[in-house]
């Protein structure tokens, strides 16, 4: 609550915020930003502190929407793509040229992309946040909201090592690393805050992706249970080598299907799992990131898979570590899901169902496996984050940063 305190004088102030001073209120902080209203709004602990005008991209260099995070900041910074340009107080929402930063704020959009700030708030701003501070862009004026849902995650205490899974496969989460990185610096410590009882060593927030599984995660798990029952379809990295043909080409001969078509058919994949004795093949993927970086990720299942999940997001505002109780807020953004994305993903029912409580609706879809759902609530701290998506991360997401979820981009 501190920094509510000071905001006022923030944003008036000539002179730039310690950083390090708001260490711990930047956990709890919200930027959201309104294309239609060119407006933005800072939130600390779910509540409103403070607004401020922007520019955002003009018409051929349209500001993309969707879920971001600071991953890097500078208090001077020349653009890379755009004639050396000035970009004070720069604060990076992508390694291709997306950020926060200070410049001429005309009442419209006129930027190339990036989202310009008037001189003294861009300055407030600074001082304020920290990488990994949440930057949610929409077309349309949104706001979190409080919400209670017991599919939200609670903090639970592992103790000094934490808990590890037991029955569960986790598989490591690799990303396109082909992005080149601007001098990234990662931070492996944690810090210390205070709760209402005593100080204790905070962990860094988790970043939680769900979503519905891809080519590569069906083709995964293909390799893992060939390789179950004794076809050798290599390692199961998703990738469909010479291996993983062979393998499937031969289970599929055993198993009298043909063997011209798509490689990873429906048949095929029935099939396979009847053969190896599995459940129903998961429909939905969990993908955790942790300081920029892959953690891991999993299957699950999500309830009525016809339908769209939409786009949400949630957020830990706070945590009472003595009763384990994380408040959580939430908010819907517009869902611009392609019609080719659509039928590629099996949906018929393009709107999320809720109504205008679609965050309680998801949530009521999503099933987050026991031995997962422990080792989250054991590492959960103020700031961490849940994304539902029908679309996966793009190739924004990468090496030094977290998931980052597109809505509405200039390709869409």
């Amino acid at each position: 609550m501190m920094l509510r305190a000071f905001v006022g004088a923030c944003l008036l102030s000539t002179s730039v915020l310690v950083q390090a001073a708001f260490a711990a209120d930047a956990r709890s902080l919200q930027v959201i930003v309104s294309k239609n209203d060119q407006s933005l709004s800072l939130y600390e602990d779910g509540e409103l502190v403070a607004t401020s005008k922007v520019s955002t991209g003009k018409a051929g260099h349209d500001t993309p929407s969707g879920i971001f995070s600071i991953l890097d900041k500078r208090k001077y910074h020349e653009s890379n793509i755009y004639s050396a340009a000035p970009m004070p107080f720069m604060q990076r929402l992508t390694w291709s040229g997306i950020a926060l930063h200070e410049g001429h704020v005309p009442n419209y959009p006129a930027s190339h992309g990036c989202i310009r700030l008037p001189a003294k708030f861009a300055k407030a701003l600074y001082g304020m946040t920290g990488r990994g501070v949440h930057v949610i862009i929409s077309d349309a004026a949104i706001a979190p909201r409080r919400i209670e849902h017991p599919a939200l995650l609670q903090f639970k205490d592992g103790g000094k090592d934490g808990l590890m899974l037991s029955d569960v496969e986790l598989r490591p989460a690799n990303f396109d690393s082909s992005l080149k990185l601007v001098e990234v610096a990662v931070n492996q410590t944690t810090n210390s805050v205070t709760t209402k009882s005593a100080p204790r060593a905070q962990t860094p927030p988790l970043r939680i992706l769900i979503t519905r599984r891809g080519e590569r995660e069906k083709v995964m798990d293909v390799q893992r249970l060939l390789t179950s029952i004794g076809f050798d379809a290599g390692v199961p990295d998703g990738y469909s080598g010479q291996m993983t043909v062979n393998a499937i080409n031969a289970f599929k001969r055993w198993k009298n299907l043909k063997t011209t078509g798509p490689l990873v058919s429906d048949d095929m994949v029935d099939a396979l799992y009847a053969s190896a004795g599995a459940e129903a093949a998961p429909n939905a993927q969990i993908m955790v990131r942790q300081n920029f970086k892959p953690l891991f990720e999993a299957p699950i299942h999500i309830k009525d898979p016809q339908v769209a999940l939409g786009t949400h997001f949630f957020e830990v505002i706070d945590i009472d570590h003595d009763s384990g109780k994380a408040e959580w807020n939430g908010l819907t953004l517009e869902n611009h899901l392609p019609t080719a994305a659509r039928k590629r993903l099996g949906i018929d029912v393009a709107d999320a169902p809720g109504g205008s409580d679609q965050l309680s609706a998801v949530l009521d879809r999503i099933d987050i496996p026991a031995d997962i759902r422990t080792r989250l609530e054991s590492e959960l701290s103020t700031g961490s984050s849940i994304t539902v998506s029908d679309l996966s991360h793009g190739l924004e997401t990468g090496q030094g940063t977290d998931f980052i979820t597109i809505t509405r981009d200039r390709s869409i």
